[in-house]
């Protein structure tokens, strides 16, 4: 059924009257389909589907509220806004070649339900295979990374949120980025403790230490463009040895403190030098590691009440930061 509805953008997104031969639906998507498409020539694309069938996150309130930075980046909207911010700072992202937004004929047959993009099939691996088989050859990939990320805390806004949100005159919830980190890493306790006793038997002591964290960061008025989830395996390695940033919906303006508390988790210590910022804001530091962590124990658990099928790799990932957040409340 995916692969009928796929032909028809394929041959209008890669023309010269190519054939679809095959779509394999790449492992890692949870919010969106991500496909390889095959033509007959062995010409290749990918294709981003956004559709609730391929949405293994079970649905929460809220969920389309674009004024809250941590919704769901869902739809072509939200990927249109951060690829153009993106492209505009020298960022280098997967090339768009073909759009049908739900509802359009403009692939050809019946309309979709869905939103639809195919984009550039990069070359290469993921940062994240090539740091685990030649860590020497992803050195220079890191510097250029390095070189990217500064190219995004160098554009400002004296607003917070989704670029899409932002770039388009609109204003987010909250009273600030630490105020809406607070609120989202309480909301990540209580459904952490509801599923795991060990998060439950310390949620008052979790609860307090976030508070306190909170308390202590001092205003600000600028934020930098961030990924969001910028870890390795986000980002591609073009034939010419780039960096290609991909999941780029949830892109916003934020802290760049969040950031590099993501980079740090994700990245061995010596892997992360090469993206290290000068002058980051230890306060803001503490409390988004003790939330992210949260972040990442409550979102797994949330997504194994579904049918995600990669379960034992999403259990180890909420296991390995329930024992983190733990640790940075002193247990």
């Amino acid at each position: 059924m995916v692969r009928e509805l796929l032909a028809g953008a394929a041959r209008a997104a890669l023309g010269g009257g190519r054939r679809l031969e095959a779509a394999q639906r790449l492992a890692g998507g949870s919010k969106k389909g991500v496909y390889r498409l095959l033509m007959d020539d062995g010409t290749t694309a990918i294709a981003y589907r956004w559709d609730r069938s391929e949405n293994y996150w079970p649905a929460a309130e809220g969920d389309e509220d674009l004024a809250d930075p941590f919704s769901p980046g869902l739809g072509f909207d939200l990927f249109e806004a951060a690829h153009a911010r993106l492209d505009a700072l020298g960022v280098r992202v997967p090339a768009i070649r073909f759009v049908e937004r739900a509802g359009s004929r403009d692939g050809g047959g019946a309309p979709g339900t869905a939103d639809l993009a195919i984009v550039e099939d990069v070359p290469g691996e993921s940062l994240e295979r090539l740091l685990a088989r030649d860590p020497r050859a992803a050195a220079p990939v890191l510097a250029r990374l390095g070189e990217a990320l500064g190219a995004m805390r160098g554009h400002r806004a004296s607003g917070y949120g989704k670029v899409a949100v932002v770039d388009g005159g609109g204003a987010s919830h909250g009273p600030s980025c630490e105020g809406v980190v607070l609120d989202r890493a309480l909301r990540d306790l209580a459904e952490a403790a509801a599923r795991d006793p060990r998060i439950a038997g310390a949620r008052e002591r979790f609860a307090e230490r976030l508070r306190g964290l909170a308390a202590a960061v001092r205003p600000r008025a600028e934020y930098v463009v961030v990924h969001g989830e910028l870890g390795p395996d986000h980002v591609l390695v073009d034939a010419d040895g780039r960096p290609v940033l991909i999941d780029i919906e949830g892109a916003m303006y934020f802290d760049v403190e969040w950031e590099h508390v993501f980079l740090r988790i994700r990245l061995h210590e010596a892997d992360y030098r090469s993206l290290a910022a000068d002058a980051l804001d230890e306060d803001r530091l503490a409390l988004y590691a003790l939330a992210q962590r949260l972040s990442l124990t409550a979102g797994p658990l949330r997504l194994l009440d579904g049918d995600f099928p990669v379960r034992e790799a999403m259990a180890g990932i909420a296991e390995h930061n329930l024992r983190q957040a733990l640790h940075l409340v002193g247990d």
